[in-house]
């Protein structure tokens, strides 16, 4: 059964062990902006030992859009790295299965498809300067509007590596110019989390055809006395995976993150 919780409270209230038992029991399965604040957020995604060290190279390839916070061990699913009481295969609002390079299915549990040989990679995700953008007092409208970020397909091409290659995807956040420049010092610092956007204004020149319709997330409003700033995605995996077409894949589903014990604090670069 879902349960609304109430933004405020639980972000202030709920610690990201808490949290990934309510994820765990099924009493939560919402995109994970806003909450846990202070604690780092991920993007999952767990191939077969065959191709892990293949991708491995493609996100030292493309730092920008996979900065690596952990890797597993084959078979595990407790990355002690990420936080306590951990269960890789249940701790995720979502999942996508991808065989073939298609997305095959969407589930809440790996429990039933987990295998000895899969190899988990968290790769680091802008919900986790969030908090530190609400604390300048810029203001998000996806998550005051309670809805998933708008994500969208580039064509900004990652540098291949084995089957590994597709396009970048980016996270769009609108906010006025001096926001904007608040933005880009703040999130500077964060290289583990996706660091300093991409691009700013038109989304043309990165080949959005149009900025109302994402491919992952939820729309939201450009005011006319805002631009639209991109970052670098957690989901380009996602789209890395669909170039492969590898027989297994499985991801967490775009805007439903890994909440982690990692404070953003920790990963500051400077």
């Amino acid at each position: 059964m879902q349960v609304i919780h109430d933004l405020k409270n639980e972000t202030s209230a709920m610690t990201p062990l808490e949290l990934r038992h309510k994820v765990r029991s099924g009493e939560f399965r919402l995109p994970t902006s806003g909450y846990c604040g202070p604690y780092a957020q991920a993007n999952l995604v767990i191939l077969p030992q065959a191709h892990a060290d293949e991708f491995l190279l493609f996100c030292q390839r493309n730092p920008r859009a996979c900065p690596l916070l952990a890797v597993g061990e084959p078979g595990q699913w407790n990355v002690t790295r990420l936080g306590a009481d951990m269960d890789l295969r249940s701790d995720i609002p979502g999942y996508n299965i991808y065989r073939g390079g298609q997305l095959a299915s969407q589930t809440y549990s790996l429990h039933d498809v987990w295998r000895d040989d899969l190899v988990v990679f968290a790769i680091g995700c802008s919900f986790s300067f969030e908090q530190m953008l609400i604390e300048a007092g810029i203001k998000l409208r996806h998550i005051e509007q309670r809805r998933n970020v708008a994500m969208y397909r580039t064509n900004i091409r990652n540098q291949s590596a084995g089957p590994f290659g597709g396009e970048m995807v980016v996270s769009m956040r609108p906010m006025k110019a001096a926001d904007a420049i608040r933005a880009i010092q703040i999130t500077s610092r964060y290289p583990a989390v996706h660091g300093a956007p991409v691009h700013l204004g038109d989304p043309s020149l990165i080949g959005i055809a149009d900025i109302a319709r994402p491919e992952y997330g939820d729309p939201v409003e450009i005011m006319p006395d805002e631009i639209p700033v991109f970052w670098a995605c957690g989901v380009t995996p996602q789209e890395a995976i669909r170039h492969a077409r590898l027989p297994l894949a499985i991801t967490h589903q775009p805007g439903y993150m890994l909440v982690t014990d990692i404070l953003n604090a920790s990963l500051a670069a400077f």
